[in-house]
């Protein structure tokens, strides 16, 4: 039996409480506010005053010049300039407005970006509804986007700008892992890949295009299917491919059979613990003795930032409220348990993939 490799050089993040008083009561403050401080921190970007203050480098902006340059009110440009100092994405001196560290980084690093698209468009409604889907187990959140009981079955004929910024937000982390996860399935030499999951068939023609004799077939539901097929057409791929639309929570009809490889990326989170079992005992009724699963997953434990830890838990309110109402961004060591359960074991893990992702090598017992 492999061993599975314990390259996990974790920073214990939240096992102690080292936060000075003075920095306690701040953060508490920061919380009591967060409201407002995302819908000012918002209209601040999306207004262009954040980047105007930036481009005046070390002059710095008055209220007046901001207040004229983005043609809105005077008074309402001063609160939100104020607020912007509290906020930490802007400093002051002699009556002129800088742009902060903090404040470059959230107009310009593409995560901040992007999750603050993610947060502004698909969850921020929803997420006054955070008690109600903790106590039902389901995403009342997004019935704001929505009349649908899960968000994968709506993705499809999502509104905009909310589906422009899911995906950007799904695609965005993953996109980042692929090249070296690529490397990795491949070192298998699969013949044909069962990427369970398929979304826009995004990883299916990424394998297309990195090897030109593998097949894969794509399993997800009915609507996502056919955005993937429409994807792979155009892309010129179609005769490697075969779909097999499919509800993973349908236990009375099993998984394709014929594949020596099954993939999920960013998959197994979105079901609880019980259903990821029942999802990988599907799995091993198909899967030959010597066949592989490689499972690309985010974990908020294994991550080597805090930032991305924070991120990944915040994202784990997502699922509650607007998604399905009852999975997660899973602490590994859970993960880990859950698949013990399963007829399968861990052969190979390999953190800090990409940006934030885990590669999990699963084999029969």
């Amino acid at each position: 039996m492999e061993e599975v490799q314990a390259n996990r050089a974790r920073k214990h993040m939240f096992a102690d409480d080292k936060k000075h008083a003075a920095h306690a009561i701040r953060d508490a403050q920061f919380i009591a506010f967060a409201p407002y401080v995302f819908r000012a921190s918002v209209i601040l970007r999306d207004k262009g005053i954040l980047k105007y203050v930036e481009e005046s480098r070390n002059t710095g902006r008055t209220v007046q010049e901001v207040a004229d340059e983005v043609q809105m009110p005077y008074y309402g440009v001063r609160v939100l300039m104020e607020a912007a100092l509290g906020i930490g994405l802007m400093f002051r001196r002699e009556g002129h407005y800088f742009l902060s560290k903090t404040g470059h980084v959230f107009i310009n690093h593409p995560m901040a970006r992007i999750n603050t698209d993610f947060m502004r468009d698909v969850c921020y409604a929803g997420a006054a509804d955070l008690e109600d889907s903790i106590m039902m187990g389901k995403p009342t959140g997004l019935k704001h986007i929505g009349a649908w009981d899960t968000i994968y079955e709506g993705l499809p004929v999502f509104p905009e700008p909310a589906k422009t910024s899911w995906f950007a937000f799904d695609h965005y982390y993953s996109d980042l892992a692929f090249p070296e996860v690529l490397k990795y399935v491949f070192s298998h030499a699969p013949l044909r890949i069962l990427d369970i999951g398929a979304n826009t068939g995004k990883w299916a023609m990424a394998c297309a295009g990195y090897n030109k004799e593998v097949h894969i077939g794509l399993l997800d539901l009915e609507g996502q299917l056919a955005e993937a097929r429409e994807n792979i057409d155009a892309a010129g791929y179609s005769n490697r491919v075969t779909y097999h639309p499919h509800n993973i929570l349908d236990n009375e009809t099993g998984l394709p059979e014929g594949y020596d490889l099954i993939f999920m990326s960013q998959f197994l989170n979105c079901f609880t613990d019980k259903q990821i079992i029942a999802i990988l005992h599907k799995c091993h009724d198909i899967l030959p003795d010597d066949g592989r699963i490689i499972i690309n997953e985010t974990f908020w434990d294994c991550q080597q930032y805090e930032a991305g830890a924070f991120s990944l838990q915040m994202a784990s309110l997502y699922f509650t409220t607007m998604a399905n109402g009852n999975s997660q961004m899973y602490d590994s060591e859970v993960y880990l348990k859950v698949i013990d359960e399963t007829g399968f074991e861990v052969v190979e893990q390999h953190d800090h993939v990409g940006l934030s992702h885990t590669i999990l090598e699963l084999k029969k017992k």
